[in-house]
């Protein structure tokens, strides 16, 4: 009976010890997937928040190409040909040739943020901007709008100015930040911010044969209407 007793003693001891062990191996595996779950939350942030600049922090720019003062919210864009023809600009795989100069003063109508696609290799957010008639708040909270691969939208239930107007008072732009503190800028923009910005309207050209172009025009709407901007600088102005 003694031996008896002994031994199932010896069976439970046994028992909690394994029973110890397998909770001590749970307890490293949840630690492990918690230790793999923060790293890949640090690395999507990192991927998130990393800069898609392209380091020209002095940009192209040659005299005369900014000479003229910003137009105000109400006035039209102002494009301008370019002063001297620069040399295309190298980033990568990719070669930027700069088209014309423009100068905006907008209100913001939406900014989106695009990872995944060779355009978000350089222009991570795009902005879709109104001025004149879409700059007014008026005006706007008439219009439903949101923006999608890469597109501008806008719906209404009964248009609050004549439907050209909003086609050539507004557009979706795709930015291509030029240094680290505009690109800081740029993802700091909400719907409503006031925006003075300048830049240059480029054509991209990648060494496979792949082409993204920018619009010269504000006339013309749907695919190939988006302006590319190489965007130098970028300012909030008051409401």
């Amino acid at each position: 009976m003694a031996d008896q007793l002994t031994r199932s003693g010896a069976h439970k001891k046994a028992g909690r010890s394994t029973f110890k062990q397998l909770r001590s191996r749970a307890d490293n595996a949840a630690m492990w997937r918690r230790l793999l779950f923060l790293a890949a939350v640090a690395l999507a942030y990192q991927h998130w928040t990393a800069g898609s600049y392209i380091g020209l922090e002095a940009g192209p720019a040659t005299p005369g190409d900014f000479d003229e003062a910003p137009p105000s919210l109400q006035q039209d864009p102002l494009q301008r040909p370019l002063a001297t023809r620069p040399e295309a600009l190298q980033f990568g795989d990719y070669r930027l040739l700069p088209l014309a100069t423009v100068r905006i003063t907008a209100r913001v109508l939406g900014a989106e943020r695009y990872r995944r696609g060779r355009e978000a290799d350089l222009s991570p957010v795009d902005l879709a901007l109104g001025w004149g008639p879409m700059s007014d708040q008026a005006v706007l909270k008439n219009i439903a709008i949101r923006q999608s691969g890469r597109f501008y939208f806008w719906s209404v239930q009964e248009l609050p100015i004549p439907r050209r107007s909003i086609e050539t008072h507004s557009a979706n732009m795709h930015m291509i930040p030029a240094s680290r503190e505009v690109e800081r800028s740029l993802r700091a923009l909400r719907p409503g911010d006031i925006v003075r910005l300048h830049g240059y309207l480029v054509e991209v050209n990648a060494t496979d044969g792949w082409r993204w172009r920018s619009s010269l025009t504000r006339e013309d709407t749907g695919a190939g209407a988006c302006e590319l901007v190489l965007l130098q600088s970028l300012d909030q102005a008051a409401h």
